[in-house]
């Protein structure tokens, strides 16, 4: 593969204005920048099939047309003082985009490759518009596009919503069309209602919560850590597992129907039932990531607006069933304080945290799962009993992470082709690998338990 040219996406004419960030921009601004070398993982990377092959003037028509819609994906951010940080929505400009030439037959294989390079490097958020470009092509027509987004830019529902929304344009949609049947909230709009007097009381009530909670909460969830004399070495390794279950798939399913709650709680209230078993400890708490995209206008946003809210289920080691009822309505209220000033809060959490104040609040839990793509979309669902299909599962350690700050846990909920992922990321002074493997074939045995005993 090699590269035949640079080309641009232009725009000249675009939506513009500055104002302040959004908390959602602020929370991952603040995340990202901290990070240095290591920023980059937390870019947002894909690549996909151009399908049939359009030609490499149609599909920079094509991306011009998103980035018209979309405020978020010409914008720049500066910092504004101690305590601020500016959106700069830039009316014109111009995008690059890398074109490289190879055989059709390796074009996937090609746009792997390319897509290590894009998303490898860190994004300058001041000067650098929150996406890269780079087209696979053969014969004038290109086979595969390449994008990563900046997570200032957008968080992994904003990336669906990206994608679904060049599905329309690819179609024949426009900007203009779309946003008139369905208008997306811009990141300068969501700014100016987080700033009016609603705003500011949605943000002290979610502060408010947040504070009751990590005050009632246990001080450590595990009560006997494997290795305490690592927490002091800041060069520790961080391992990753990820557990593919096509029985999980099946069975979550119908757990959540016997049940009357949605898969996700299911998944969770298995997690938390799971860890409380473990640890020790039976009141549990969870950073979820929640999307924050309750309204049909935010839905349509491409923009970071998803933060993480703070779930404290108690008795969660009493029972199964019972954990996974109460998770419905514990996640609810939960999510109702999931959009705050993330920056007001954690000096308030530092506060009780100097204080000795502070519940144990290093669980992460991220379900990344597109609820418009299923494990079953163009695979065929197995017919095979759950008994059995339990054998099929696979777990592996596909790496090792870099020490996380806060972090003893952290677990994300991914489709797979015909199967679900559960991705763990784990301090080894507080579960070791047959720790981590214990907690995730114990959440798939929980929910695959019962959904055998509702019959297999």
């Amino acid at each position: 593969m090699t590269t035949a040219e640079e080309r641009t996406i232009r725009l000249d004419s675009a939506r513009a204005g500055r104002g302040p960030a959004t908390w959602g921009q602020r929370a991952i601004w603040g995340v990202v920048t901290r990070l240095g070398d290591d920023a980059p993982r937390y870019n947002l990377p894909v690549h996909l099939p151009v399908s049939p092959p359009r030609p490499v003037d149609r599909v920079l028509a094509d991306l011009t047309e998103l980035l018209l819609l979309h405020d978020s994906l010409h914008t720049r951010f500066l910092p504004d003082g101690e305590d601020g940080l500016e959106q700069v929505v830039d009316g014109s400009g111009a995008l690059p985009v890398e074109v490289r030439t190879g055989p059709a037959e390796r074009s996937a294989e090609d746009g792997a490759a390319f897509l290590g390079e894009l998303a490898g490097r860190p994004f300058d958020h001041t000067r650098e518009w929150p996406l890269r470009v780079g087209l696979i092509e053969s014969g004038g027509l290109v086979h595969r596009l390449v994008l990563t987004g900046a997570h200032t830019g957008m968080d992994y529902w904003g990336l669906g919503r990206l994608l679904r929304d060049l599905e329309s344009v690819q179609a024949g949609e426009t900007a203009v069309s779309l946003r008139a049947s369905r208008p997306a909230l811009q990141p300068l709009e969501a700014a100016d209602v987080q700033a009016s007097p609603l705003g500011r009381r949605r943000d002290e009530a979610a502060r408010r919560y947040w504070i009751e909670q990590l005050t009632a909460g246990p001080r450590r969830i595990f009560r006997d850590p494997v290795a305490p004399e690592l927490a002091d070495d800041p060069d520790r390794r961080f391992p990753n597992a990820l557990l593919r279950s096509p029985a999980l798939a099946v069975a979550v399913g119908r757990v959540a129907a016997e049940l009357e709650v949605s898969d996700a709680a299911v998944l969770l209230g298995a997690a938390s039932h799971q860890l409380a078993r473990m640890s020790g400890s039976a009141d549990v708490l969870f950073q979820v990531v929640v999307g924050n995209r309750f309204q049909p206008a935010a839905a349509a946003s491409v923009s970071t607006v998803a933060q993480e809210a703070l779930f404290r289920l108690t008795d969660a080691d009493r029972d199964f069933e019972d954990a996974v009822r109460r998770t419905r309505s514990v996640a609810f209220g939960a999510f109702r304080h999931a959009a705050y000033d993330k920056w007001a809060l954690d000096r308030e959490v530092a506060l009780l945290v100097e204080k000795g104040e502070a519940a144990d609040h290093s669980y992460w839990w991220n379900d990344t799962r597109d609820p418009g793509v299923g494990p079953f979309d163009g695979v065929e669902r197995p017919k095979a009993a759950l008994s059995e299909l339990i054998g099929r599962t696979e777990l592996r350690w596909p790496t090792e992470f870099p020490a996380r700050r806060n972090v003893s846990a952290a677990v994300d909920v991914l489709t797979a082709p015909g199967a679900l992922d559960l991705a763990m990321t784990a301090d080894p002074a507080v579960l070791d690998r047959a720790g981590m493997e214990t907690f995730l074939r114990g959440v798939e045995r929980l929910i695959v338990a019962e959904a055998i005993a509702l019959g297999d």
